[in-house]
């Protein structure tokens, strides 16, 4: 696999929107603001409903979906990248009907839509619906996102397309389905498209489902299922595509389906060192073939359904199954040097030593080993990007060493199972550093712009929704720094975090003061590991209102403080299978609820706490549900299914 292109262009340079204008009285709808808000700061996703221009010295981080909207337009200056998670189904590109994509790449500065590892199935493509015809008839449904496509009008612009170098697509949407690198769902004949090269697909590399639109040069590489694909009467034309395949299991170069349209394709080569099928027409299908040029493979022509071969015109006669058509390569790929163009991301970090601030997109690189030697804050607008397998050394530092996310500001933590991302100061001592802290605009009852106990940073707003990043297995050690006699940076501290944040598999073990608190926010989690914290393991306070599903927590050693404190106003926090073990000698405090909190368990499991529920303050029981049923302060709670982290070996990764 390539690895990413990595251009240093120093502080990234905010996107400015270009949108229509509109008078100083009307307002912009709240979720439109979202979005542009969230393109000035390099993050894609939601629905644009206006015009915007992407600003090429930035790049831009694909989260989730982003809809071109039913007049709207977006412009793709040449040189973009856009970095799309590995997010499957849920991370694509769609240009509605009446929605305009215009990618202006160029030959030396194209435009690249990629995940980082451009693996086959990371995310789900381009995608564009138009008005023209289709079998299918007017206002079908697409497999991919249920969108509506096809009408009337076989002149129908659905935008430009130049340039492009789109990767690592093809999610699986079911058994029977999957995104394409680019589909065209009954795209016109006023759309252009020149130049695209789709490679490492787990689908097809282009699938036309009706329409009329025609393409040129295309560069198909090593897509799992066809290259070129068609359906549903597509009656445009290819010019100039080149087809290679060095993975074996690969479907077809060209797939033809259903009814017979008779698509052009002039001059076609294909080349395949693992043998397989080239050309397959099912039912009626068939196309008009000149310049074709095929090598390696085991089948040229396979009529799947034994639709006539008179269907298939190939250099002027009848398809011929025993003929090898391994005429002279028709096109030269080795001319298109924009098809080698990697993501490039704004600057990747220098050095091993990480301190200071973050600004625009910065990338660190797994293959470095990096000490964090004070404090690292991500501001206002910039992401930081931290790849699986990344090792963080926090000096034992106290206060003054740890990683701050302000608000406005994104971290994305892509570990894997096998790869978590570890934060760790040497000997993993608590209150040897002070952890990871993210502050959001969500609410709060501290207010807006509130200021945290931690840092004096600032956080709270009146966006639930609001979008931190992603934090994909971190395992993080020895955190828990003393502020004062009252305050201590915890494990994780979430300030008034949005639930448009994604947290999973996440372990924090040997902190001093708390696993994971939450002030505020709308934020949950999944799979949360809390071993030996010394104070409580969850902590949450200021209404959050988000939830944990699959929580486990290990208590070894005397002194803690409890595995659930909640605190203040109860805006019932939910938890789904939580586990909660004490070993230590003198048994401890498994849940503790402060003044009127509360939240709904299902699934406890408790072991070898002295106190299982403590009311602190008196507060009433019934703010507590259990498995149903208001809390009792004498019920066991040892009946639940306990959580099973036999398979989390993630765990126990150090550095």
């Amino acid at each position: 696999m390539k690895k990413l292109v990595l251009k240093v262009l120093g502080l990234a340079v905010l996107a400015m929107p270009v949108f229509t204008s509109c008078d100083d009285d009307d307002k912009i709808d709240p979720e439109l603001e979202i979005v542009l808000n969230d393109l000035k700061s390099g993050a894609m996703e939601g629905k644009l409903t206006e015009d915007y221009t992407l600003d090429a010295s930035q790049t831009y981080h694909l989260n989730g979906s982003f809809i071109v909207e039913d007049g709207a337009t977006l412009t793709i200056p040449a040189g973009t990248s856009i970095l799309a998670d590995n997010g499957g189904t849920d991370v694509y590109i769609a240009v509605m009907m009446g929605g305009k994509i215009d990618i202006q790449g160029t030959e030396s500065n194209p435009v690249v839509m990629s995940s980082a590892n451009a693996n086959p199935g990371d995310w789900g493509g381009l995608t564009l619906c138009g008005r023209a015809t289709t079998t299918a008839g007017a206002n079908s449904t697409a497999e991919v996102g249920g969108f509506i496509y096809g009408g009337s009008d076989d002149n129908d612009s659905s935008g430009s397309i130049k340039n492009l170098v789109i990767k690592g697509t093809g999610a699986q949407i079911n058994d029977e389905s999957q995104y394409n690198g680019v589909s065209f769902y009954a795209v016109g004949s006023a759309t252009i498209v020149e130049n695209v090269a789709v490679i490492n697909g787990s689908d097809d590399g282009v699938e036309f489902f009706g329409g009329t639109v025609s393409v040129s040069n295309l560069f198909l590489q090593n897509n799992e299922d066809d290259a070129i694909d068609w359906t549903e009467g597509w009656s445009g034309t290819v010019t100039n595509a080149y087809v290679e395949h060095t993975i074996a299991g690969f479907s077809t170069v060209v797939e033809g389906d259903k009814i017979n349209n008779d698509p052009k394709i002039i001059n076609l080569t294909a080349v395949s060192t693992v043998g397989g099928t080239a050309l397959q027409f099912k039912a009626e299908s068939g196309a008009t073939i000149t310049g074709l040029s095929l090598s390696g493979y085991d089948v040229t022509i396979d009529m799947k359904d034994n639709g006539p071969l008179a269907n298939v015109i190939i250099d002027g006669e009848t398809a011929d199954p025993a003929k090898s058509y391994n005429a002279p390569a028709t096109v030269d790929a080795s001319a298109w040097a924009w098809t080698k163009a990697e993501v490039q991301t704004v600057s990747v970090w220098s050095g091993s030593e990480l301190t200071g601030t973050v600004s625009g997109l910065v990338t660190l690189d797994a293959d470095v080993a990096y000490t964090l030697t004070s404090s690292l804050i991500v501001e206002d607008g910039a992401s930081l990007m931290i790849p699986a397998g990344t090792k963080i050394t926090a000096e034992a530092g106290g206060t003054d060493v740890y990683i701050a996310v302000m608000m406005g500001g994104k971290i994305y933590i892509n570990g894997t199972a096998t790869a978590p991302v570890v934060m760790s100061s040497v000997n993993a001592i608590p209150g040897d550093w002070g952890g990871l802290t993210i502050c959001g605009k969500a609410t709060t009852t501290a207010g807006v712009n509130s200021t945290a106990e931690v840092g004096g940073f600032i956080y709270g707003g009146e966006d639930d929704e609001d979008n931190s990043g992603e934090i994909q297995y971190l395992v993080i050690k020895g955190t828990g720094a003393q502020i004062n006699d009252e305050s201590q940076y915890n494990g994780v501290s979430l300030y008034s975090v949005g639930s448009g944040t994604t947290i999973e598999n996440v372990a924090v073990i040997n902190g001093s003061d708390d696993g994971i608190e939450f002030f505020g926010g709308t934020v949950s989690a999944t799979n949360v590991y809390l071993e030996d914290n010394e104070d409580d393991a969850v902590d949450w306070t200021e209404g959050w209102s988000g939830g944990i599903t699959n929580t486990y927590i290990l208590h070894e050693v005397d002194g803690f403080s409890t595995a659930f404190e909640g605190d203040k106003v109860n805006n019932n926090p939910v938890f789904v299978n939580v586990t909660a073990i004490c070993t230590a000698p003198n048994g401890g405090t498994a849940l503790q609820f402060k003044a009127e909190s509360g939240a709904t368990i299902t699934n406890l499991y408790l072991q070898g706490y002295t106190k299982n529920i403590d009311m602190k303050d008196g507060g009433p029981l019934t703010n507590v549900i259990i498995d149903g049923s208001a809390a009792t302060t004498d019920a066991a709670y040892n009946s639940g299914t306990q959580v099973d982290v036999s398979g989390w070996n993630w765990t126990s990764a150090g550095l």
